[in-house]
């Protein structure tokens, strides 16, 4: 059964789609992964379907194969039943499969919202709930799924509280500025919010044709990334909120979700709990990232040839982008140690 991680935080601009993205890839060259695209932007899909973007939409094989259209007909009040969505995965990472994005998945928050606040006294809205893990469970069959991660879009949606209490486990990705400290202390009660919700809300979905799975999902770590380096470290002042988000995320952070349940025990963080539950620190990828656009491969997956440059600026990129995959392997070698525990 797959292991179901959500990349999450209200906060936009903080990197989630990118984490997603290199996470993943990482983690499928040892595992089956399911990148699951939940955001309207749809820039995850973007980055795995690259200039096949467009017609992935407009051709009638694809056109439907979305995570909107996967539960259309649930929502759409039709008596079909939701079936696997088809997936596209990467030439270059076979293992990696896309369940895509679409633009108007938000249509769906408002029946979503009403069915998850209705405590089941409307039936035509049971199914609401469970919806989106059927479609997921149906389509990691599918394909033989051992990892799915889910790419959240910036908010407090009832699609978004429907995922996270859908997944296993969650990650919290961060840039160090002060912004992202007061996202932190927003979810610091909102979630623990959600997850009582769904303790209530599991009996009253019960009987649904897809009812709504019990469990509650764990906290894995936090990133904290788009920082520059001087001289070999991150400069001021994020160094500074650095610390902060790092002291807020061991201090009230990880007691309130404990409180909630949401945590494992120290131990069980293999090696990050002495770090603040910082699962790693990812600086600017500069130069390296409009190269890995134009590629359609992350930046450590970056051939010499898609570099495209010689002598000493080869060189620098060659640096850049070997200590970029050893820090996703370090990264994702973590997430897969402390699911173990989930």
């Amino acid at each position: 059964m797959a292991k179901r991680l959500v990349v999450f935080n209200h906060k936009g601009g903080v990197s989630k789609t990118t984490s997603a993205y290199n996470i993943g890839w990482t983690m499928a060259r040892t595992s089956r992964v399911l990148l699951v695209d939940a955001d309207p932007q749809c820039n995850l899909t973007g980055l795995i379907l690259g200039d096949d973007f467009e017609k992935y939409y407009t051709e009638d094989a694809t056109k439907n194969q979305n995570i909107k259209d996967g539960v259309s007909a649930t929502f759409d009040g039709k008596p079909i039943p939701i079936t696997p969505v088809s997936c596209a995965s990467p030439g270059r990472a076979p293992n990696l499969f896309l369940l895509a994005g679409h633009a108007n998945l938000s249509e769906y928050d408002a029946a979503l919202t009403f069915a998850q606040t209705s405590n089941n006294a409307i039936t035509t809205l049971q199914n609401l709930p469970g919806a989106f893990a059927e479609l997921l469970r149906l389509t990691e069959e599918k394909y033989g799924i051992d990892y799915t991660i889910i790419d959240l879009n910036p908010g407090l949606s009832a699609i978004n509280q429907n995922l996270f209490l859908i997944s296993n486990a969650f990650i919290i990705p961060t840039n160090p500025d002060p912004f992202s400290i007061m996202a932190l202390e927003t979810l610091t009660t909102v979630l623990p919010r959600w997850v009582s919700w769904k303790k209530s809300a599991v009996d009253l979905f019960a009987n649904s044709a897809y009812p709504l799975p019990a469990g509650i999902p764990t906290f894995v770590g936090v990133l904290i990334q788009r920082f520059n380096i001087r001289k070999g470290r991150a400069a001021k002042p994020y160094r500074d909120n650095i610390g902060e988000i790092k002291t807020k995320v061991a201090t009230t952070v990880y007691t309130a979700w404990t409180a909630a349940g949401m945590t494992l025990p120290p131990p069980e963080y293999e090696g990050i709990a002495d770090e603040a539950f910082c699962l790693g620190e990812i600086p600017d990828f500069q130069g390296l990232l409009p190269k890995s656009y134009d590629a359609g491969v992350p930046v450590f997956e970056l051939s010499d040839d898609e570099i495209n440059e010689t002598g000493p600026i080869l060189e620098g990129f060659q640096q850049r982008r070997a200590y970029f995959r050893n820090q996703f392997d370090e990264i994702s070698a973590k997430i897969v140690a402390i699911l173990a525990h989930v």
